[in-house]
């Protein structure tokens, strides 16, 4: 017996003079204590205890298998598997079986067929989500059925049935398509770029550069950046596309490196944009303005809601990384500043308005591409915005940083 962790069940005797081991609650009688047939069986079992990565369903048969454990073990793998970061396919499956779950949680996991894939994927459609969004999700429930047939744990005729099932089509469903992201006019950025604090300005302008995702801006160290050439390059870890296996590697331009330089100077693994400096610059233009004694007012890191030196401490402080999201509402405040809504309007004709006037970060992404595609080709936009297959070699990889590297020596 070579299993000596303590977390794995134990090669025991029983009172009748056989082994016997307890996996999940249940006993499993192995032949005579300390016979070569009973450890060779009692292997066996931790084995493929083990290898089915300590399931709690572990020993059931199929029939006996429920979707909910079927789930279970799926987000198990998925959280090993692809991590919890905050890009992560993991909390893209957990939405994706969310409606799985309220369905069919109880369901046998061996009698899940296209009627109820239908269902599940009626619920999204009744929950407003987008055609191409909810053909993703039905791809991962899909998947999971896949993953729980190589397992072992039911018929591979459950998937075989299930990947059989087309996706909706344009037109031919009630699900609403979503609009295609468009580039944004760079007239409307610069007239944003004034409103917006000197941090968020210059993340749009370095990524309008570089043509980066919104999460690799915000992501960007100074240990991620090699310098050593005049086309820096940075090597992002955790991006979008990590799990199929793709490195995220990206130039930057003379134009690029002159809005960054003044942000390296700090920790190898400290974020070049940070909320917490935005909020200190902003403190720093208030106080150059402040007529009203420091002893007067709020102190620091508290609310305004009470007044005063006694104001409410702030649940939420300032961050030292933007997130994706709070990178787009930046950018929105400013473009409520840039374009305000004319008097008169109604609360959702206002609301309507700043809909129609607001930009996201990612479409700067495709305004690059737009860019760079009209001067360099489709190919050159592709090797930019970093569109690789999971099969490219490493060849092509050197190749298309070489391209990048050209690019950006020209463009900035």
């Amino acid at each position: 017996m070579s299993h000596s962790n303590s977390h794995v069940p134990s090669y025991r005797k029983h009172a009748s003079g056989q082994a016997r081991v307890t996996i999940n609650g249940r006993d499993y009688y192995l032949g005579r204590w300390k016979s070569p047939q009973s450890i060779e069986k009692y292997n066996q079992l931790i084995g493929e205890y083990l290898g089915n990565g300590k399931s709690a369903n572990f020993g059931h048969s199929p029939q006996q298998l429920t979707v909910a454990m079927i789930m279970a073990d799926y987000l198990k793998h998925a959280r090993a598997y692809y991590g919890t970061g905050k890009s992560s396919e993991w909390h893209r499956i957990k939405a994706a079986i969310s409606p799985l779950k309220d369905l069919y949680a109880s369901f046998p996991a061996t009698d899940f067929g296209p009627q109820q894939y239908k269902a599940v994927r009626q619920a999204m459609i009744d929950h407003d989500l987008s055609r191409p969004g909810i053909n993703h999700h039905m791809q991962r429930v899909v998947r999971m059925f896949k993953w729980a047939a190589a397992e072992g744990m039911i018929p591979a005729s459950v998937f075989e049935t299930l990947r059989l099932i087309p996706g909706l089509k344009s037109g031919r469903t009630e699900a609403p398509d979503t609009e295609p992201i468009l580039p944004v006019d760079q007239a409307v950025v610069d007239a944003t770029l004034p409103k917006l604090s000197p941090i968020v300005r210059d993340m749009v302008r370095v990524q309008l550069l570089i043509g980066c995702r919104p999460g690799e801006v915000c992501k960007l160290t100074p240990g991620c950046i090699d310098r050593s050439k005049d086309v820096w390059i940075a090597t992002i870890a955790e991006h979008k596309t990590k799990w199929h296996g793709h490195s995220r590697v990206f130039a930057i331009g003379p134009e690029a490196q002159a809005i960054l330089l003044p942000y390296m100077d700090r920790g190898e693994e400290e974020h070049l944009f940070r909320p917490v400096d935005a909020m200190e610059l902003l403190r720093e233009e208030r106080a150059a303005k402040r007529t009203t004694p420091k002893s007067c007012g709020n102190r620091r890191g508290l609310k305004r809601d009470r007044g005063g030196l006694r104001g409410k401490k702030s649940k939420k402080q300032p961050g030292v990384c933007y997130t994706t999201e709070s990178y787009r509402r930046a950018i929105h405040n400013g473009c409520d500043k840039a374009f305000p809504a004319p008097e008169g309007l109604t609360k959702e004709q206002t609301k309507q308005w700043k809909s129609d006037h607001r930009w996201s970060p990612n479409r700067l992404r495709h305004t690059r591409g737009t860019e760079i595609r009209q001067k360099f080709g489709l190919e050159a936009a592709q090797v930019i915005l970093g569109h690789k297959n999971a099969d490219v070699t490493q060849i092509y990889a050197e190749r298309d940083l070489a391209r990048a590297i050209e690019i950006a020596r020209e463009v900035g």
